[in-house]
This record gives structure tokens, C-alpha cells and sequence, in this order.
């Protein structure tokens, strides 16, 4: 079913530019939101965003626009795809505008000294409005070249979620609805941080069993810190979960593997960051990470391991080393030991 109104898409990057593609691929009037005048014009002018999606045509129904307040006027649907250190200052001051509204956030960020996730700062600044999320193995330029893609939409709205599958559901695109919005929000933020040990994995040549462990290790370890936060474990076991982290951890187009991988060939932090040329959530995500699971008492060997890498100047073998010589543990910690029920 058309959405009669335009929707929204706040965000020139390259998520927020393969859903716009999507959306009017499908039908729909598309208001593509951006702070760059340059960009959008490129958008309008040329049908590319060459910044972030080159060689990607996009669709006449996707207007490139830059005045927000207007936006918002015309469209109840909206989705954010604003970086994750810039969505509370640009939205805030437009709270009253966003009331009532249909926000979907594409962030998998959380926000530096709050540690909030994106669909909570939303509904923060917009109490009346109507939140969820959407998250899963999804490469914005695999999706803009249309590969078979799946995600997840979640909210404890009902109605929400399934107005978003009608917006998105396609011949290339299939949209699964989930209730565990904070589980499928958190495992969207947390796996981008194991990509960057991925990333650094492959380019210092370790074999496949290796990467086989991290990524199934880093499912362990975020699931358990997910639980400890009230996720549900199961949410972990589907596209949000394990699903997102296996695409980003194993996939040279995912951002936070690019600056992982970078990271291996010896460049600085700064210079794998300036290399990628676009947000790696996975470098904040860390930071706020490493704090909060010391604060709660969680134990997170593979996060503790990455921050001493990158801010107290360790080494991969080295923190692959004190995993190894690690206590062993529970290989899944949430099926009992005692036998099988």
C-alpha cells in the first residue's frame, strides 16, 4: 500500500541513501534530509551520492532537501540515519515537530557519557512519538545493488512495525518485525565493535578457526551483556544478533572491519578513521562499552582486549594470548550445563 504522504529519510550517508533508493523503489514520494547543500544538489542534480554510494543511480521518487522543519511537515514516517554523535543536536530542536510521529532509527550507535541507544535518545527529546528500530545484516551498497537482504524492524508498536514492512517489503528486501526493540537496537550497536577485531584478524593473516572463534566468542559476549541489560538472549539468535555480526565481521565493505583491517596493516587509529572517510560507530561504541560493562561487573575479555589495543597501546596477538590462557568458561551461557531439557 503507498503511503499517501512523503517519508522521510534524515541522513545523506550510506545507509540512510540505500533505504531512501528502496522506499522509492516501492513507490513512495522520498524526502532525503541532509546538512550538506553541496551534497544534495550533487543528489539532484546527478541521481548519485557520490560521497557515499558512487556509481549508485538514485531513484527520481528520492528529493534531496535541506531544510529539516519542512521535513518534518510533510511526512509521518520518518527514518533516522543520523550519525550517532550528532542525532540528539540535530532533532532536539525540533522536539515539538517530531510529536506523534513514526520514528525508525538505522543507527547502531550508543551516545558518549548517557550510554543511550538512538530509539531511546528519540524518545527523550519526543515522548509522544511513536519509536522503533531497524537492524540486521545490511551492507548499504549490497542493498543498493540489490543482494537478497533481510532485517529486522522492532518496536512494541504493533502498528508501527507493520507499517514500516509495507514501506520497505520488496522483491530483494524482506522486513521481519520483532517486540525486543532494546535487544535488537543493542545487538546492532555491540557487534560493530568485534568487527574491528575482525578486520584486524584478516589483515594479520590469522587463520579461519581464529576468526571462527572471535565471532562466535563476541556472540557470547555480547549476549551476555545484553541480558545483564534486560535483552532478551534469544534476540541474538537472529538477524539483529548473529546475523549482523557474521555480515560485519566477515565482510571487507562493512566500515568497522575497514578500520579494523587498517588497524592491522599498521596505521593509527586517526589515520584508519580519516581512511574510511565516513562514521565507524564501532570507535565510540567502544569507549562507553568498556566503561559500562566495568561498571556493572560484566565480563568482557574480547571489548577489554580492543580498548587496550587501540588506547594502551597492546597488541592483537597479545590480547588473543591472555583470551587464550583465560579461565574456560560456559560455552553458551544461557543452556544449562546439567543436561538437555
Amino acid at each position: 500500500m503507498t503511503e499517501q504522504r512523503p517519508i522521510a529519510v534524515l541522513g545523506g550517508g550510506s545507509f540512510g541513501t540505500a533505504v531512501a533508493n528502496l522506499l522509492a523503489e516501492n513507490g513512495h514520494q522520498v524526502r532525503q534530509w541532509m546538512r550538506d547543500p553541496e551534497q544534495a544538489e550533487a543528489i539532484r542534480v546527478n541521481r548519485e551520492n557520490p560521497r557515499y554510494l558512487k556509481g549508485i543511480k538514485i531513484l527520481p521518487g528520492v528529493t534531496a532537501v535541506t531544510d529539516l522543519q519542512a521535513t518534518l511537515q510533510d511526512c509521518d514516517l520518518c527514518f533516522v540515519a543520523l550519525p550517532s554523535s550528532a542525532l540528539r543536536s540535530v532533532l532536539m530542536p525540533h522536539a515539538e515537530q517530531l510529536s506523534g510521529k513514526l520514528l525508525v532509527s538505522l543507527t547502531k550507535g550508543i551516545e558518549a557519557h548517557t550510554f543511550k541507544l538512538m530509539s531511546e535518545i528519540l524518545e527523550e527529546i519526543a515522548p509522544q512519538a511513536r519509536i522503533g528500530v531497524l537492524s540486521g545484516p545490511n551492507l548499504a551498497r549490497e542493498i543498493a545493488e540489490h543482494a537478497l537482504t533481510a532485517t529486522v524492524v522492532a518496536s512494541e508498536d504493533e502498528e508501527l512495525c507493520q507499517r514500516v514492512q509495507e514501506a520497505l517489503h520488496g522483491r530483494t528486501f524482506r522486513v521481519y518485525a520483532s517486540a525486543d526493540r532494546f535487544g535488537v537496537e543493542l545487538g546492532g550497536a555491540l557487534k560493530n565493535v568485534y568487527a574491528i577485531i575482525a578486520g584486524m584478524a584478516v589483515a594479520l593473516g590469522m587463520g579461519e578457526n581464529t576468526k571462527s572463534m572471535l565471532i562466535t566468542r563476541a556472540l557470547a559476549e555480547m549476549t551476555r551483556f545484553a541480558v545483564n541489560q534486560g535483552a532478551n538472549p534469544m534476540t541474538f539468535l537472529g538477524l539483529a544478533g548473529v546475523g549482523d555480526l557474521i555480515v560485519t565481521c566477515s565482510s571487507p565493505k562493512s566500515r568497522n572491519y575497514q578500520v579494523g583491517f587498517a588497524l592491522g596493516q599498521g596505521l593509527s587509529l586517526e589515520d584508519a578513521v580519516t581512511r574510511l572517510g565516513e562514521v565507524a560507530e564501532g570507535v565510540n561504541t567502544l569507549k562507553v562499552l568498556k566503561t559500562k560493562a566495568q561498571e556493572v561487573g560484566v565480563y568482557m575479555p574480547l571489548v577489554a582486549g580492543l580498548h587496550a589495543i587501540l588506547f594502551e597501546g597492546r597488541t592483537l596477538e597479545q590480547v588473543i594470548g591472555l583470551l587464550m590462557r583465560g579461565e574456560p568458561k560456559t560455552d553458551v551461557d544461557f543452556i544449562s550445563t546439567s543436561g538437555f531439557n
